[in-house]
């Protein structure tokens, strides 16, 4: 499946939800949502109806897949493996998610988008434990450092994402030193924690798959 190269809104559009794909602009009037546009298409209103079974797994599966900007290969190689993992696959599936690097960044406010911190990543700017490291899908592991580059500090981007931490926080599960653009991820988190989430159903992701 090719990259998906069109406008990033209509994904939030065509699943209702917000996606948090472009940053500032899902928060602020300009966001299709809170101008509560519909699902885009013709005659949209014909196309919604009562969803199956199937219809209703893929669509949380899109959701999921979409939120991480991941393509179809990629997220199911991250389910296959949560599903080797001892515990619950939904709940692995979680943990594989949030402990990727790109969305590390993305949570300790290092750029605004996790598409953004996804291309800091893929061009070298971030560090895990003084090394830098350019695989976006690279799995943290707790008590790892990860840092802006030095020479990358001063990045217009990063500056302004950073701005966000008066606003909304850091989560629980990260431990973030502002000023030096340094944090810590601490444990992997629990479903329950990960509340940009609560309305995902990851259960029936892992039914799909396991079709």
């Amino acid at each position: 499946m090719a990259k998906y190269l069109g406008p990033v809104c209509r994904l939030c559009r065509t699943e209702q939800k917000k996606l948090f794909l472009k940053g500032e602009r899902c928060k602020s009037d300009k966001c299709p949502l809170n101008r509560k546009r519909g699902v885009p298409g013709k005659d949209p209103k014909g196309r919604i109806g009562k969803r199956s079974e199937y219809g209703l797994q893929l669509r949380e599966k899109q959701k999921l897949k979409r939120m991480y900007c991941m393509m179809e290969k990629q997220f199911r190689l991250t389910f296959d493996k949560a599903q080797r993992m001892s515990g619950i696959t939904g709940e692995n599936l979680v943990q594989l998610l949030e402990g990727r690097l790109d969305n590390v960044v993305f949570r300790m406010h290092f750029a605004s988008s996790r598409s953004q911190a996804r291309q800091l990543v893929s061009h070298g700017h971030i560090l895990v434990n003084g090394k830098v490291v350019d695989i976006p899908s690279y799995i943290v592991k707790p008590s790892d450092i990860i840092e802006v580059k030095e020479n990358s500090k001063k990045f217009v981007v990063i500056l302004d994402a950073l701005k966000e931490v008066s606003k909304s926080g850091v989560v629980s599960w990260i431990d973030l030193d502002i000023d030096a653009q340094k944090g810590t991820f601490l444990s992997y988190p629990r479903r329950a924690d990960v509340t940009d989430l609560a309305d995902i159903k990851e259960q029936l992701v892992v039914e799909l798959y396991s079709k």
